[in-house]
């Protein structure tokens, strides 16, 4: 029976996968690519709205979490922002900076796609797609000081590698092709999991409580929003993560770029809390037109918030629904309060469906840091697979490519080649 002989296997022609591929094959080892999808690189190619946001120019530690959130500092330290836009200038690919340092493709998403591809073709990486792995077996030497190999039987037939990198992803998305595999490989030699969950992902209500805002879909407005425990105390709410982003109103709940970053660390029964009104002194300022004008509540709170907002607030408290001169100093103080300070309940998320990525994953106390090796000798695990998750804006992605190139320098450090094909 022919058994194809490889270096290194890499399962999942993603962004992490087709970057490890190219910068394993450049470096002078025998690489396969194999996908279950006849497609490559399916994420890249609807991220930032077709325009992939393929990194973030002031990424660092600090926009990761996980189990361990220390982590990701060596492969992020080694392969940075900067070493990727200038692969980027190498293949004369132009790209703008859109805001909190998120960079875009100027053209298309489709620009980064064919550069890995390109990679991947200086390294003469083989590339099987689509292709289903049927099963990994692993044969251990008996030689101790020789590695031992995988046995992986194929669509396309059974291969042998002495290595072999996980690259499959996590759950988000499945239209495009997410599945589990990742997760129950790391389960078959015996590594740990830290529950996988949907991040990046809008936040949902119930119906009958969201009733008064579902008129609000297709509002948006600037907003500061939190989680943290509902029993939290001081010190606890003091180091809440807060972020500065704006809020998409939808029929079944909240979205737009706020949601989507306090949902990686939202937990089930957990409040948010958002300041409706960022950097506007609410108190002041309804006093001060009570003092002044004769107009209705909702008039006023218009010039504050968008009216649909003011209108939507005021319609749910009979006490507010008078001409602002009319109201006791209590009740505006109390408005003011709510709007900087709502706080709410979601009871859920939109899922995988919609979720931009999973966190959870493998357990990075099971991998090197340095390597992304696992403790299975020659099984590596990188990209999003592994429970390392950024913030919304390039981060996720500068995770896989500077985990896929600590991957890589390790693969070869650690291989003899089966087959030099580099002069």
């Amino acid at each position: 029976m022919l058994v194809h002989s490889f270096d290194v296997v890499v399962i999942g022609a993603g962004a992490a996968g087709l970057f490890c591929a190219a910068q394993a094959g450049q470096l002078g080892l025998k690489v396969l690519l194999v996908d279950h999808s006849e497609k490559v690189a399916e994420k890249i190619r609807i991220s930032g709205g077709g325009r992939c946001n393929f990194t973030n120019r002031d990424a660092t530690p600090a926009q990761f979490l996980g189990e361990n959130p220390h982590f990701c500092r060596s492969a992020l330290s080694r392969y940075t922002p900067q070493d990727f836009i200038e692969l980027l200038q190498r293949h004369n690919i132009p790209f703008h900076e859109k805001h909190k340092g998120q960079l875009f493709c100027d053209r298309s998403a489709e620009d980064i796609i064919n550069m890995l591809l390109a990679e991947c073709g200086a390294g003469q990486v083989t590339r099987w797609q689509p292709c289903a792995i049927k099963s990994i077996k692993y044969a251990s030497s008996p030689d101790v000081a020789l590695a031992g190999s995988y046995q992986i039987e194929s669509d396309r037939g059974s291969i042998e590698a002495p290595q072999v990198v996980i690259a499959t992803g996590g759950l988000s998305i499945p239209k495009i092709g997410a599945t589990d595999f990742g997760y129950r490989i790391a389960k078959q030699f015996g590594l740990r999991l830290v529950e996988p969950r949907a991040a990046l992902v809008p936040l949902t209500f119930d119906g009958e409580a969201w009733a008064p805002y579902a008129q609000l879909a297709g509002l948006a407005l600037p907003v500061l929003i939190e989680t943290s425990p509902v029993d939290a105390t001081p010190k606890q709410r003091k180091k809440a993560v807060v972020f500065s982003e704006d809020l998409l109103f939808t029929h079944r709940g909240l979205s737009g770029p706020a949601v989507l970053q306090i949902s990686s660390f939202w937990r089930e029964g957990q409040p948010i809390r958002i300041n409706l009104a960022p950097g506007v002194d609410l108190p002041a300022l309804l006093l001060r037109a009570k003092a002044t004008s004769k107009k209705l509540i909702a008039n006023e709170l218009a010039t504050l918030v968008p009216s649909r907002l003011a209108d939507a607030w005021v319609s749910t408290d009979p006490a507010l629904q008078k001409p602002i001169s009319e109201a006791t100093d209590k009740a505006l103080l109390g408005l003011a309060q709510r709007l900087a300070g709502w706080e709410l309940t979601p009871n859920g998320s939109e899922g995988y469906k919609k979720a931009e990525v999973t966190t959870g994953g493998v357990d990075t106390r099971d991998l090197s840091s340095q390597t992304l090796e696992s403790r299975q000798p020659g099984l590596y695990f990188i990209g999003e697979v592994v429970d390392v998750t950024g913030w919304l804006g390039g981060y996720n992605f500068q995770w896989a490519w500077a985990s896929a190139h600590a991957c890589a320098q390790a693969l070869k450090a650690k291989s003899t080649p089966v087959q030099a094909h580099f002069v």
